[in-house]
């Protein structure tokens, strides 16, 4: 190492790339990045550990896991082709509303040379010509039909939120809400994948569809499985919906629910919005969270649902990660639900019509 160069620090190198230290140390756990150490043992980064990392960041913003970007930097860019034609659309479709935009202001420009004066929502029209997809309702239960509204939904929304918070019930409503709304529920899992199964067989471009997104996964470094196709089969059924999703990560291990955010990402920038239940850090990556995905916590004491900023110190931060926990951690607890027993609200009726009437 040249003794001359610059050493950054964790915290130094995180503010340069503009990701989190926490990033950092996950990129290097995953062996996608080996600083140096200093005598006393603190990480130090040079110009050529801070070059790979900003490829690792650049690849991350086009959507690959961390499983792909290992294969990359490995030598295999195999996983690059799909990803760079991703992206390719999503910058065509945005280059296509730029230019829409541009021939609206032009044709205004004119109409004001010729002593027209332009309407004003035709302006609002130019500027923005594309209003966000916005929804609106009452809550439902648990809650008490308090008003909740998002406006200018992102691509990708978590919903999080400790057990008994509502937010699956939460999930529904917003599928609800949603034009072309779809909520995938545990359902899906029905007969151990069975009546995804037949599904598929069913209707050989839905099958098609499932074997490719599958396929993008396993090269992601994904594992098949029943629990994975069933998912894969509910979402490739709905392909121009606006999703909602219940636990994306049951049944998968934690490089497969990685892989699979990448997919849903995916899908995600080719139009329509998703909504996804989580519970997993390796679904909802705090420290990876982009501009163009939303955090909605559902508190623990039913207060309504609210957005929260993907960094320490915003309101909610804390009770979010509080929230998260890791594949493992999730595959242990899989089957935990939150319950109220049917007897013991019989009990409080029965309790409460005894003091109405004295006894």
């Amino acid at each position: 190492m040249n003794a001359t160069a610059k050493l950054l620090n964790a915290s130094e190198a995180a503010a340069q790339l503009g990701i989190s230290a926490k990033a950092l140390r996950i990129y290097e756990e995953r062996g996608l990045l080996a600083p140096a150490r200093t005598a006393a043992g603190w990480r130090a980064y040079d110009n050529t550990h801070m070059t790979r990392a900003a490829e690792i960041v650049a690849l991350r913003a086009l959507g690959l896991s961390l499983g792909e970007i290992g294969k990359v930097l490995s030598g295999d860019a195999g996983v690059l082709p799909r990803a760079l034609a991703d992206h390719e659309a999503t910058l065509e479709t945005r280059l296509r509303e730029l230019m829409a935009t541009v021939d609206k202001v032009r044709r205004l420009r004119a109409d004001l040379m010729h002593g027209k004066r332009p309407i004003i929502s035709e302006i609002a029209a130019a500027v923005r010509p594309h209003p966000p997809l916005g929804i609106a309702f009452d809550l439902p239960w648990p809650w008490g039909g308090e008003a909740f509204a998002l406006h200018d939904i992102k691509a990708i929304n978590f919903i999080v939120g400790p057990l008994g918070s509502g937010k699956t019930r939460l999930a529904m409503r917003i599928a609800e809400a949603l034009p072309n709304g779809h909520f995938i529920g545990l359902e899906r899992f029905a007969e151990k994948g069975a009546a995804a199964a037949r599904i598929r067989d069913g209707d050989p471009a839905l099958g098609s569809r499932v074997e490719e997104a599958l396929a993008t996964i396993i090269e992601a470094g994904g594992t098949r499985s029943d629990a994975l196709l069933a998912s894969l089969t509910a979402l490739e059924a709905q392909p121009i919906a606006n999703i909602v999703i219940d636990t994306p990560e049951q049944g998968l291990d934690g490089a497969t629910q990685e892989a699979l955010m990448s997919y849903l990402r995916r899908r995600a920038s080719k139009g329509g919005v998703i909504f996804l239940v989580a519970r997993s850090d390796a679904m909802l990556d705090l420290e990876c969270a982009r501009i163009d995905e939303a955090i909605i916590l559902c508190p623990a004491n039913h207060s309504p649902p609210f957005l929260v900023a993907p960094y320490p110190g915003s309101p909610g931060y804390e009770a979010v990660a509080t929230c998260l926990a890791s594949p493992e951690v999730r595959a242990r607890t899989e089957g935990v639900i939150a319950w109220r027993p049917a007897t013991s609200l019989v009990d409080a009726a029965a309790i409460a019509r005894s003091v109405r009437e004295g006894r």
